[in-house]
């Protein structure tokens, strides 16, 4: 069965969300005279993004709202910053704080280099979607800001507004449904292997891991799963397939 359509992660896959974030935080950060009680600026990175990793996924699992995951990562954050407890921070603080570093986050907005060539190669031929675990007012905010939502109009799919979340299969089923076509006609691109690439593939999709970090070393890559370093890349990755550009 020939591929007819690719649907895309968002965050880290055509979006640099990780640098925007790194740059929205530290650019708070400094705006509060906060910064000099880390050791250095990677270290507050590093503690944002695991109190991220931690609280996020409550939110595509359903435990949170997409805004009761933001108050709960602002108030673990400041707790640890002003040293107090989580719940001894206002939601109205919290939200305040967390509004004000998605204002710098916002300034750093960008795609990849490689994101636009890719869907231009790509639109002629292929049916485009988006399957994000997020929602999809703020995704379909972040492409039109880059310049990428024009490749995939409405065809957007997340997980707030599906009920479901990656690797759910039903996620991506929805997302090949927006398309019109069957999992065995799509190939997915995203940029974390359990959630994007074991998922899409065990939905009976053509998986695709974007291993931007060059982590595979460190991962047992299942048979049938597809690793790239680059967008450049996925042209031809298929064999038996034609992608055009390959």
């Amino acid at each position: 069965m020939p591929i007819r359509g690719v649907l895309f992660d968002v965050d880290d896959t055509l979006f640099d969300y990780s640098a925007s974030d790194a740059a929205g935080l530290l650019a708070q950060l400094r705006q509060d005279d906060l910064l000099a009680r880390f050791p250095d600026p990677a270290a507050a990175v590093e503690l944002w993004h695991g109190i991220t990793e931690s609280e996020y996924p409550r939110f595509v699992r359903g435990e949170l709202s997409f805004t009761g995951q933001r108050l709960a990562r602002a108030r673990a954050f400041l707790s640890r910053v002003w040293c107090t407890a989580p719940a001894d921070i206002p939601d109205a603080e919290a939200l305040a704080w967390f509004d004000a570093y998605s204002a710098h986050r916002r300034a750093a907005w960008a795609a990849f280099p490689d994101a636009a060539p890719l869907l231009e190669t790509l639109a002629p031929a292929f049916r485009l979607g988006i399957v994000s675990n997020a929602a999809v007012p703020p995704q379909r905010r972040k492409l039109e800001a880059v310049g990428l939502l024009s490749y995939f109009g409405d065809r957007l799919v997340c997980s707030e507004e599906h009920g479901a979340g990656k690797p759910d299969a039903s996620i991506f089923h929805a997302g090949c449904a927006l398309l019109e076509l069957d999992p065995g006609e799509v190939a997915y691109v995203g940029d974390r292997y359990t959630v994007d690439a074991l998922g899409a593939h065990d939905a009976g999709l053509h998986a695709c891991w974007l291993d931007r970090g060059n982590l595979r070393g460190r991962t047992d890559i299942r048979p049938g799963v597809h690793v790239i370093e680059s967008l450049a890349e996925l042209p031809g990755t298929f064999p038996g397939h034609r992608i055009p550009g390959a």
